[in-house]
This record gives structure tokens, C-alpha cells and sequence, in this order.
């Protein structure tokens, strides 16, 4: 399902126009981006929480040549879902 089909699908569920179901998906990832940002965080109970984990600076390999090359420390988003998503995606 890609973003608009998850909005004709919110419109038909809550019987909200397209544009309305629009504006409220494009406020909560706004709000999630701006949360991670402060690296706050949101969790959602049953649903899941969204956070920032950091990654240490590690050594790789080039798989073509085999060269070692440095991958510097990074800070990533991470989703971890909660139980009610879990049981449902069995």
C-alpha cells in the first residue's frame, strides 16, 4: 500500500474527505520526523514506538575488492512494533 492508497483507505474507514485524511498523515509524520529529531521519541502502546538509535563507527569491507574502508558513527530511525501489531501480523 503506498501513501495514496492509505489515504483513500482512512477516507472510506472514517468517512473524512481525502484532503482532510491527507493533511492529518502529513501531520503525524511531521510530528514523528520533529520527535525523532529531539530524540524523543513516540510511542504508540499496542502499536509501536519510533526512536533514534546510534550506530558505533565500524570497520567494513569493499566486497568487490575486499579493501577494508571506514563506516563512521551514525544516527538512524528505528520502528520497533509493539504486541497487538505483532499478534496481528501472524
Amino acid at each position: 500500500m503506498n501513501r495514496a492508497e492509505l489515504i483513500e483507505s482512512m477516507a472510506t474507514d472514517t468517512k473524512m474527505t481525502k484532503t482532510a485524511c491527507e493533511a492529518w498523515l502529513s501531520a503525524f509524520v511531521s510530528n514523528v520526523e520533529n520527535n525523532i529529531k529531539k530524540d524523543d521519541g513516540v510511542k504508540l502502546i499496542g502499536f509501536g514506538t519510533f526512536t533514534v538509535s546510534k550506530r558505533k563507527a565500524r570497520t567494513g569491507r569493499n566486497p568487490q575488492t575486499g579493501e577494508a574502508i571506514k563506516i563512521p558513527a551514525r544516527t538512524v530511525p528505528v520502528f520497533r512494533p509493539g504486541s497487538d501489531l505483532k499478534a496481528k501480523a501472524k
